[in-house]
């Protein structure tokens, strides 16, 4: 019993001061974490933001007005420029693959969505012409169509782009 009377009091004084140096080291490790993830987040911001840019440059190179400027149009057929603009997009959409690590998910879905759509756009426009007519109209018809058909796909990837991106700055 007398025993007793020391190792209670001595059981107390060592649990309270496990528990009071447990926090310490808890508190000073949870800061040096926060240290860390705040001069990681002075250097990966940089670069997710050079991610974002590159993924806004895709999304404007492939928008028909873009890509027919770099090409020579009236010396082309429709089937050589249907052909040559669908190569254009998967080149662009293969060049920019690595830039999805940097965007969510959701974001980078609906950039592929941008890919399959613009292709897809392109066939359908080629549908309306011959394969060997001259592919002036058809690329007039392209651009026409893209710019009146409300809010393109390009449009929503690159909104989505923006406010992911805004998010990143906050």
């Amino acid at each position: 019993m007398e025993i007793l009377k020391y190792i209670l009091p001595a059981l107390v004084v060592l649990l309270a001061t496990w528990i009071v140096l447990y926090k310490m080291l808890k508190s000073e490790h949870e800061k040096r974490e926060w240290v860390l993830r705040k001069e990681s987040r002075k250097e990966v911001i940089p670069i997710r933001l050079r991610g974002y840019e590159r993924l806004a440059l895709l999304l404007e190179r492939t928008t028909p007005e873009h890509m027919l400027r770099d090409m020579d149009v009236p010396a082309l057929t429709v089937q050589q420029l249907q052909l040559l603009l669908m190569k254009t997009i998967r080149m662009e959409f293969d060049h920019n693959l690595s830039q999805q690590i940097y965007v969510s998910d959701t974001t980078w879905e609906a950039i592929l969505l941008v890919e399959e759509e613009m292709i897809s756009f392109v066939c359908a426009g080629a549908a309306n012409f011959k394969p060997d007519e001259p592919a002036l109209p058809y690329a007039q018809q392209l651009i026409t169509v893209y710019k009146t058909n409300g809010q393109t796909p390009v449009e929503k990837a690159q909104l989505m782009l923006r406010a992911e991106a805004r998010e990143i700055l906050k």
